[in-house]
């Protein structure tokens, strides 16, 4: 199966896209620029689901849901927002279907118009502050921290499969705040939860920092993202989390009365990471044989398969495979026990690998004579033969080894891809034949950025916290620079 897949010399996009097909991740659907997710690829979405939202509930945050269908006056509301998702957004505009009197099947009803159109949410700020109008009136009512799972709809013209689609799956929490310090405490918060999560679950390092103005969240003051690199050294914004001030307060009039009695204007924030995290971890560690799934976002994280030739031999090692995976059980290691005849191991071998399950346990006759088993790990395909005595312990620390190793090899070759430039010739080299991440000076002006883009398809990534302002010249205008910024070409 591996062999089928287009190499990622050869054609890095085209590699992506043979490998959520043949992988079962998801596939393209009847419906222009939708997707459908495939059981394997919705395992491992449930699995980002639950800890995020494990780690959201222990930061005080709650989950509501709110409706998908938004009335258009509610975007008008907030100038900045209604420019930033106008050309993206769904419309109903009716209500009814009926039979084509002349006999061609199903038309829309004419007589069934809205008296004002809806809105198939592309993000729900603006049904949302309307709400909180009626749930705020007093500062004991704050802070609200409120989080919803939900689909949006985006009308994307080009769509690439969990990159980006019409529709697709996410997070996003609004929360209301009494002060100003409080709502940019919780931004800051929320990207540090983000980049805990990519570092430590998905194996992913990632740069927080601060968006420019021209890159920012339609109807934000700030916006803070977490930004990634690929294997084709392009960058992916990963998460986002917006310092919204009280632009969405006064817009929808929600007020709170102060210890003082005063009336103010509350300040928000939103955030959200998408199935988009699902591009992020195919394209950060995946190889030519297929999927690499660090072990804590696997669906399974062991797979054992026999290998026997008369049913007695199987019936052998699947008693001692019973045992295996009570240990196993017992340590809250997952598995899969494929004993099914239809397919012979050396198929199994290679579609397990495809779907990059961490470690692999093949069993045979002499290895129930000699105690053993045969372990491979999916990052380095490398074997090795073990005693079947304490395997459980044994796994428990290969899969801590396997998701470290995977987290380190995607540092380094992060680090390795980051690349400091000082002329403007340099950057245009540097993104041509390397690629990665430029750290540049920029004047700050939301004209050298769009020229810089115009010339060169790169955008400024972020301005990266973890860098110390330093004094230079912008590469493009040469005018002063107070910081180095982060370039890069993008998805």
């Amino acid at each position: 199966m591996a062999k089928e897949l287009t190499s990622r010399s050869e054609n890095y996009s085209q590699w992506y896209q043979d490998l959520v097909i043949k992988a079962d991740l998801a596939e393209n659907s009847a419906v222009r620029g939708c997707m459908v997710v495939k059981p394997y690829g919705y395992a491992i979405w449930e699995k980002m689901q639950a800890q995020l939202d494990k780690m959201f509930k222990e930061t005080g945050h709650v989950n509501a849901y709110f409706p998908l269908f938004i009335p258009k006056s509610f975007f008008s509301k907030e100038a900045d927002h209604v420019e930033g998702f106008a050309k993206e957004c769904a419309v109903v505009t009716h209500y009814r279907l009926k039979n084509d009197p002349s006999g061609n099947g199903i038309v829309v009803d004419d007589d069934a118009k809205l008296e004002e159109e809806l809105i198939i949410r592309p993000t729900s700020e603006t049904i949302i502050w309307n709400t909180y109008r009626n749930w705020i009136q007093s500062h004991r009512d704050l802070p609200l921290l409120v989080n919803q799972w939900a689909n949006v709809v985006r009308w994307e013209m080009r769509t690439r499969l969990f990159l980006r689609t019409a529709e697709f799956l996410w997070q996003e929490g609004h929360t209301a705040h009494a002060t100003k310090q409080e709502a940019i405490e919780e931004t800051e918060k929320i990207i540090n939860l983000y980049s805990e999560f990519a570092e430590k679950y998905m194996a992913v390092p990632v740069i927080k920092g601060l968006k420019t103005e021209n890159e920012r969240f339609a109807g934000a003051l700030d916006t803070y993202t977490i930004e990634a690199l690929m294997q084709d050294g392009k960058a992916l914004q990963s998460g986002t989390s917006h310092f919204l001030g009280q632009n969405f307060a006064k817009a929808f009039d929600v007020k709170f009365a102060n210890k003082e009695g005063k009336e103010e204007y509350v300040w928000a924030t939103s955030w959200g990471v998408s199935t988009r995290l699902m591009g992020a971890l195919i394209m950060a560690h995946s190889d030519d044989n297929g999927l690499v799934l660090p072990p804590k976002l696997a669906p399974y994280q062991v797979v054992i398969v026999p290998i026997y030739k008369k049913g007695e031999q199987l019936a052998a090692i699947s008693e001692k495979v019973n045992a295996i995976t009570e240990k196993l059980k017992g340590r809250n290691i997952s598995f899969k026990y494929d004993d099914k005849d239809n397919r012979k191991p050396g198929w199994k071998f290679a579609e397990y690998e495809l779907k990059g399950v961490p470690v692999r346990i093949a069993m045979g006759p002499r290895d129930l004579e000699n105690g053993t088993c045969e372990v491979a790990r999916r990052d380095t395909l490398t074997k090795e033969v073990v005693p079947v005595e304490n395997i459980d312990e044994y796994i428990e620390k290969l899969l801590v080894d396997i998701q470290e190793n995977i987290y380190k090899k995607a540092l380094d070759y992060r680090e390795s891809m980051i690349t400091k430039v000082d002329t403007f010739d340099e950057f245009k080299d540097v993104l041509k034949n390397k690629g990665g991440f430029v750290l540049a000076h920029w004047d700050g002006t939301s004209e050298t950025e769009l020229k810089i883009k115009e010339e060169t398809k790169a955008t400024i990534r972020c301005l990266p916290l973890e860098y110390e302002n330093e004094e230079g010249k912008c590469v493009y205008s040469g005018n002063p620079s107070s910081r180095r910024v982060l370039f890069a070409l993008s998805y």
